[in-house]
């Protein structure tokens, strides 16, 4: 079927406002990041699961490639089309009902093109809690969300976002409609397809809906955020808050400070509510859904503490829901800050939490070896180990000369990584980025394994081709 026949067959599957072409296209082929711009044959704009699947359907009959987008957030490139322009764009915007919503089963049902944002709030709105938190959280999807396994802030209490997900509705490579929604904590029958899909960025099939996981909405919350003289200082005080009270430890963000001043420098409006400036910071929150719960007291017990055995040299504690969020911004705007910096490179790791001083330690010694003007800017999640260990172009360098040297900054950091037997990617996913990393970190049987499953779900290799798993070698 001609180019323009198969568009004006999906225009009538998909109805006014369901397929986008030309110029209307543009605001989906390109990534947040600005690192691949590509080219969409369309871009469908499915209203409802039926209509989609029955789009997949004529796709593969046809055998023309797919690729699902969400809120276009990934920082790998993992929802845009290559550059053929054969790809069809299958964006999940207008799948964005909430299905339902059970305060007693604790559960949300809802579609994938439902924002983070929209999803917290309707929990909220039934005295409940969508715990994942994420910075993009006001643009990315739910679908995008599931499809990459994202982390985010709450990862030390409540697990990513395959441990948030009870069931997931999706369309197959062929078209068929699998409804896995399901409410059931327990359901011991079988293969967990769910977790399958979970994580697979888009190459095994499309998530439209899916059942998560609530809790009880906090009734108190305690942030604070302290300056300490090192990491191995940082990851003290965290032992000590999972020593005192682990359960409402939420989240423990770890900063550092050439990071925290590029947010200084870039993001107007925020402030440092600290005397000093420090070599490094952390941001820590406890919440508790009691009341009664002595959450500000145990919080400056263990701060008291800290800074009295030299742990922290300063600290602050919200005393409103206005500071709360000014002390997360200072946090959140750290990936915004860093883009308006100028170029940079992104090293999605992770390691074993007492690793972590050590890493960042030797992982800055490693990339200053080959640009001793480089600005090291980590942050992230301490609490689980996930650092962003992100470079920024130095003031004496172009940008096109230091992105030249991505790949030997990249394994730089990897080869530090690998020696704390870490990952190379442990939020942010492979996208287009990373496969080619693939067969040095997960080849053999793991990758194999990987390529048998994509194969016999998607045997024509038409679901986000080129995303996740690395071409096979010639033979």
């Amino acid at each position: 079927m001609p180019k323009t026949a198969l568009i004006d067959t999906l225009s009538a599957l998909l109805g006014p406002g369901g397929v986008l072409t030309g110029a209307d296209t543009e605001a989906y082929v390109q990534d947040w990041r600005g690192l691949y711009r590509g080219q969409a044959a369309a871009v469908l704009r499915p209203a409802s699961t039926e209509s989609l699947a029955r789009a997949v359907q004529l796709c593969a009959q046809l055998r023309v490639p797919i690729v699902p987008q969400g809120g276009n957030t990934s920082l790998v490139g993992g929802a845009t089309p290559d550059a053929s322009g054969a790809a069809i764009l299958i964006s999940l915007a207008r799948l964005n009902r909430i299905r339902a919503l059970d305060p007693v089963d604790l559960t949300l049902t809802l579609e994938a093109g439902v924002t983070l944002k929209a999803a917290q709030d309707a929990a909220a709105d039934a005295g409940c809690l969508l715990p994942l938190s994420i910075a993009s959280e006001g643009s990315a999807s739910i679908g995008g969300i599931l499809a990459t396994n994202a982390g985010g802030n709450n990862t030390l209490r409540y697990g990513n976002a395959r441990d948030l997900a009870l069931g997931l509705e999706l369309v197959l490579p062929d078209g068929q409609i699998w409804s896995g929604l399901r409410r059931l904590r327990k359901d011991n029958t079988g293969y967990c397809l769910r977790q399958l899909f979970i994580g697979s960025e888009g190459t095994l099939g499309i998530i439209t809906a899916a059942v998560l996981k609530l809790v009880p909405k906090p009734v108190q919350r305690e942030v604070a955020l302290i300056a300490a003289p090192s990491a191995e200082a940082v990851l003290a005080l965290l032992a000590a808050l999972q020593r005192a009270d682990a359960a409402s430890l939420v989240a423990f963000e770890y900063m550092s400070a050439e990071s925290m001043c590029l947010v200084l420098r870039h993001i107007p409006g925020v402030t440092l509510p600290l005397s000093n400036a420090a070599a490094h910071y952390a941001l820590i929150e406890l919440a508790a859904a009691n009341q009664q719960a002595p959450l500000r007291a145990l919080l400056e017990t263990q701060l008291a503490a800290a800074l009295e055995a030299g742990l922290i040299e300063d600290a602050t504690l919200a005393l409103s829901d206005a500071q709360r969020l000014a002390l997360w911004r200072l946090r959140e705007e750290h990936t915004e800050a860093q883009k308006r910096a100028g170029a940079n490179i992104k090293n999605d790791v992770s390691v074993p939490v007492s690793a972590v001083p050590a890493f960042l330690a030797q992982a800055t010694e490693a990339v200053r070896a080959l640009i001793p003007t480089i600005r090291v800017a980590p942050f992230g999640h301490a609490g689980d180990g996930n650092i962003h260990f992100n470079l920024v172009q130095p003031p004496d360098m172009p940008a096109a000369a230091f992105l030249a040297q991505t790949d030997a900054l990249m394994q730089a950091v990897n080869d530090v990584v690998r020696g704390f037997d870490g990952s190379f990617s442990a939020e942010h996913g492979i996208g287009r980025l990373k496969p080619g990393q693939m067969q040095t970190w997960r080849g053999g049987p793991e990758l194999d394994l990987m390529r048998r499953i994509k194969h016999a779900i998607d045997p024509h290799g038409l679901m986000n081709p080129g995303v996740l798993l690395p071409a096979p070698a010639e033979t």
